[in-house]
Formats: C-alpha cells, structure tokens, sequence
C-alpha cells in the first residue's frame, strides 16, 4: 500500500457516530492558512525597500509592480479552483488540501529565494503562481463538504468553511512584522527568511486539516439528532451538474456580483497598510498599520460568519442587497472623513466594508446550492471563483494605478484614494442591479426548462 494511499477519499469516509461538529476545525486550518494572503500588504513597503534599505532607490521594486504579484495570486486562485474544481470533487477534500499544503508552502519557499536575488519573476512565480494553486486548492476543498454535512444550515455551513480565510491575516499580519523585526540583520527588512519560516509553518498547521478532515457515508441520511429535519441522500444530490449552470443566466449575474464586490474590496484591501499611513501621515506608524490590517482580518472573518448565518434566515437576495447599498454608501463617505482626519469613522467604516466583503465570500456557495443544487455544488462555486480571479487583477490596478496618476499630476498622498473609493461605490450600485435580477432570471430559466 502507497505511504500516500491515507489521502485517498474512502479512508476519509466518516465512521457511524461521528459528529459533525468535528469537521469545521479541520476546514478552519486550511482556510486561517491560506488566509495569509489577505496579510501580503504588511510585505509592500520592505519589498520595495530592498535595496534603498530606508527608502526606495531606482533599482527597487514600485508598489504597483509588487501589486501584480497579490494579483497573480488570486487569478491562480480562480482559475485552479475552475480547472480542478471537479477533480476535488472526485478524489475528496483530503488530498485536495495536502496538494494545497505543498503548493502554498512551496511558494513560500521560492518566493524568499526570489527575494534574496531580487528576481521579481520568482517572487511573482512562487507566491503568485504556486501559492495562487495552492489558494485555489485550499478555498474549495472543505466547501462542498461542509455543505454535504449541513444540508440544513447551508449559509452556516460556508460560514464555517470559508470564515479562516478572512481571518488568516489577523494571525499573520502581526506575526509577519514580528518575524521581519527578528530577521531583519539577516537580510535588507528580514523579507526572505520570514518567507521561509511561514511556508514550513503553515505546511504544518495545514497538515492538521488533512489528517482530520472526514466527508459523509452514503447512507448517512440525517442530519445530526439537535436538527429535526430529515434529509434523504438523493436529496442531497440533486441539481445541476457545473457545465449545465455555466450556461445558465442565473449564473453570469452572481459571477457578477461576485466580480463587482470582490473588486471593491480586495483592492483596498491589498493596499491597507500603505494607504493608511499615507492617508494619515505621521499619526499611523508601521506597527498600527499592521494592526489596521489585522483589525480588517477580523472583521472579514467575522462577517463570512455572521452574514451567512444571517442569510439562512433572511435569504441570500436580502442579504446581497445589503451588501451593495450599504457598501456604497460606506464607500462614498471615505474621502470625508479622510478629510475630516477622523481615525475611528475611517477605522469603523472600513470594518463594516470588509465584514460584508467577507459575508459575500461565505453567502456565495450557499446562493449557489439554492439556485443549482448540491449534485456539483464544489465545481460550480470553483467556476464562479474565476471571478474572484478577475477582480484580483481589477481592485489593485484600479487602487494602485489611480493612485499613482493622482501622484503624478500632484495630488497629496492622503488624498490619492478619493475617485478610487468613489468608482467603487458605483461598482457596488450595479452589483445591486444583478442581485435584484437573479430571482427573475432564475424563474424564466424554470419555465424554459418546463417547456423543453
């Protein structure tokens, strides 16, 4: 037998007895690790220090050249989610998260290689590429089952599943800087070796969710005895398979809703650090914005739990619908108390964003299982991620290349954000649109299908 064969997916079925409950912690150390991505921001400023040490020099990196390499990251996201979505699907979450394990890991590794040369393509290789599959692999794998196991609290069970992610960089922000300060006389800001010292520790903690992750028997056919709602296994597996939805409407509207809210966020997101202290200068030093940037991972990890709960009760239209309104009158105040040079308003406004960021990570899958079933829920929702790949590239170009035009033609750093935040309201209000069109679209899909 193959030292490997444990990875199989029939030495993950569940025994008789086993509680459910036991599942969310092995999904939660995939997803607080791969979390880390939400943190690379806290890395922008020393990448582009490299050589200059205190400051930037003609042969360090831009911000916006070390953009790209967050972007990359979450296109690979979405597109191994895409590609391998249905291979998770088939060989099981155990093995899906170990390849998840060694690739994130991995471009770790690489990436302090690439940071000790200063070669920008194996940085961009390691952490974009081979960390991004990594990201892929890791997002999805514990989604469908957790769904499988929660029939009956599907926005709970996303919740569960996708909460880590949003709360890895609160873990990892505060960690990288300290790392960076203990490392800092073995190379220019201790980049390389703190790279190096997170890919072995986060390949161990992964290895927790791989040994412990279980999926369900086939017969298993009721949810556990707290819930008084019984659940047949065929029910469990009806719906569409993933190529019949992607050629659904119904579809292409989240895809866009995904896009719009991911866009508005992420790029504010990979940028917080700097942007916070250069909107505030001399009040907010590096170590309060590593704290920012960790205050952001709780909010984001907190509302994927929150949100999606809430939606079980309140339904995955309404809850969008918050999303958007809410998000867009949150963004198009920003710049105002930027302005008025108000901490807490710019501090909490951001936190209620980045809670509802978050919630449309964790409501996503269980809009998906409402509208498609759960027969390939897993392949469908790693479809839908492509556009989270689209909006990795759009929110950082659009926040870190307005900001360098409004630079350039002289705009105060403190105020190089303002049309940024104002194009994101406007994303978000169309996003609005696409939420309230789903149900119609979904109802005539039906009555075409009843007509066929």
């Amino acid at each position: 037998m193959s030292a490997l064969s444990f990875l199989n997916r029939e030495h993950t079925v569940a025994p008789v007895g086993y509680s459910r409950w036991l599942v969310p912690p092995a999904a939660l150390a995939i997803h607080l690790s791969i979390g880390q991505a939400y943190a690379f921001s806290v890395f922008n400023l020393p990448i582009s220090r490299l050589i200059g040490g205190a400051e930037s020099t003609a042969g360090d990196w831009k911000l916006s050249t070390i953009g790209w390499v967050f972007s990359v990251a979450i296109v690979f996201l979405g597109v191994s989610a895409a590609v391998f979505g249905r291979w998770v699907e088939r060989v099981g979450p155990r093995k899906a998260m170990f390849a998840s394990a060694v690739c994130f890991s991995g471009g770790f590794l690489v990436s302090a290689v690439g940071v000790l040369l200063h070669q920008f393509a194996l940085l961009l290789f390691g952490y974009g590429v081979l960390g991004g599959i990594g990201l892929g692999l890791g997002y999805i794998s514990p989604v469908s089952t957790l769904i499988k196991w929660y029939p009956d609290r599907p926005g709970m069970a996303t919740g569960l599943a996708i909460m880590g992610f949003g709360g890895g960089a609160m873990i990892a922000s505060p960690l990288s800087t300290a790392l960076m300060g203990r490392f800092e006389h073995l190379s220019s800001h201790g980049v390389a070796p703190t790279f190096a010292v997170l890919g072995v520790a986060y390949f161990l903690f992964m290895m927790f969710g791989v040994v412990t992750v279980r999926v369900p028997r086939d017969d298993w056919h009721r949810v556990e005895k707290e819930s008084a709602m019984p659940v047949r296994a065929a029910e469990r597996a009806e719906g569409l398979t993933a190529l019949e939805a992607v050629r659904t409407m119904p579809f292409w509207l989240l895809w866009t809703m995904l896009c719009l809210n991911v866009t508005a966020g992420i790029g504010v997101l990979g940028q917080a650090s700097p942007m916070i202290q250069e909107m505030f200068p001399g009040t907010i030093t590096a170590a309060a914005a590593a704290g920012f940037v960790g205050l952001l991972s709780l909010a984001n990890m907190g509302g994927r739990f929150v949100w999606s709960s809430l939606s079980d009760y309140i339904g995955r239209r309404a809850t969008y619908a918050t999303f958007f309104l809410f998000g867009a009158a949150l963004y198009a105040s920003i710049p105002t108390t930027g302005h008025m040079h108000n901490i807490a308003l710019f501090v909490g406004g951001y936190v209620m964003i980045m809670s509802m960021y978050g919630g449309g990570f964790a409501t996503i899958p269980a809009y998906l299982r409402d509208l498609f079933g759960t027969l390939q829920v897993g392949a469908i929702h790693g479809r839908l991620l492509t556009a989270w790949s689209m909006a990795g590239v759009l929110g950082p170009v659009l926040v870190n290349y307005i900001r360098e035009y409004q630079i350039a033609r002289g705009v105060p750093k403190a105020d190089a954000y303002t049309v940024t935040m104002y194009i994101m309201a406007v994303l978000l209000v169309i996003g609005f649109v696409c939420n309230w069109n789903v149900n119609r679209a979904q109802a005539r899909r039906r009555a075409q299908a009843a007509t066929a």
